[in-house]
């Protein structure tokens, strides 16, 4: 589909096509002398742009509320690619249509996940490799943010003060986020810190603040998600341990998660936010902020 798809692109590109148009840039940038980054979802955009500020526009391919893992690459996707001066991927195998994507552009790719030592899938198909949502982590997020660092001071040297500035700025909200979280989640007592969710993408989040980490299949994928017998494996373990709450993610469906509370006696919390941006989660801040609101509501007992 992409080999299809990108000839029709490049020709949009050039205008030989009609009814092609390419999405406008960002307020506030100078199109003509800054830097394009693209990058591959809006939460590393968001980070992105809190180090670039005013001297880099930055776009995500994919849009606020989009399911990142199966992600197809559009014309326009591949008309505003052409253009780019630095693409920015997480890695990990998360974007697993990327590399299709990149074959046939000449921009630098930086991976924000170079450096950080990986939380590795247990059981299942995907056993052994790397869980990819190394972004759930407030701590890795630094790592993030010094590889954006790097790689826009790389592509503009004469901003690299700028950026400095800008990525020390923003550590320090990130690192202020990262004691809300571990100040609230510690909140809960021993018998409620079982997370449980649809895929297992807090792994590192439960790392981080001490939590045991249940999911009804470790990655989002069109086959195997919520089959009966991941179903009924959570059902038990849930029972069993007298877990008073279960969560799914605002991307996927949770059919199978309700299913799961109902037949345990849970309680469904509500949706958590991981892979995507939205109007509910407008930074990536905000998204951490959120989830540990609604995490800690849940298994406290509270309202979602």
């Amino acid at each position: 589909m992409i080999r299809l798809l990108l000839p029709a692109a490049l020709l949009c590109a050039a205008g030989l096509l009609s009814g092609c148009r390419a999405d406008p840039p960002r307020q506030g940038a100078d199109t003509d002398t800054s830097p394009t980054v693209l990058t591959t979802f809006t939460i590393l955009a968001d980070m992105a742009r809190a180090v670039a500020g005013d001297r880099a526009e930055v776009v995500s391919i994919t849009k606020p509320g989009a399911e990142i893992h199966g992600y197809q690459p559009t014309p326009s996707d591949l008309i505003r690619a052409q253009d780019a001066d630095l693409i920015l991927n997480n890695g990990l195998n998360l974007e697993r249509w990327f590399t299709r994507f990149t074959r046939d552009l000449n921009a630098p790719t930086v991976t924000l996940t170079d450096g950080i030592e990986p939380v590795n899938i247990t059981g299942d198909a995907y056993a052994g490799k790397p869980n990819p949502h190394a972004w759930m982590s407030p701590k890795n997020a630094l790592i993030y943010v010094e590889n954006i660092r790097r790689a826009l001071s790389d592509l503009d040297p004469a901003g690299a003060d700028t950026y400095r500035a800008n990525a020390d700025a923003y550590a320090q909200q990130i690192r202020e986020v990262d004691r809300q979280l571990a100040t609230q989640l510690g909140q809960l007592p021993p018998e409620r810190r079982a997370l449980v969710t649809c895929e297992g993408a807090f792994s590192y989040l439960a790392r981080d603040y001490g939590l045991k980490e249940l999911y009804l299949w470790p990655v989002n994928a069109e086959e195997g998600q919520g089959t009966p017998r991941q179903i009924r494996a959570v059902i038990d373990a849930v029972r069993a341990q007298g877990v008073p709450a279960v969560f799914c993610e605002s991307t996927v469906s949770d059919k199978g998660m309700r299913q799961v509370a109902r037949e345990s006696g849970a309680r469904y919390a509500g949706a958590l936010h991981v892979d995507s941006l939205s109007d509910e989660v407008p930074t990536y801040l905000d998204l951490l902020r959120r989830d540990a609101d609604t995490i800690l509501a849940g298994l406290s007992g509270g309202q979602p």
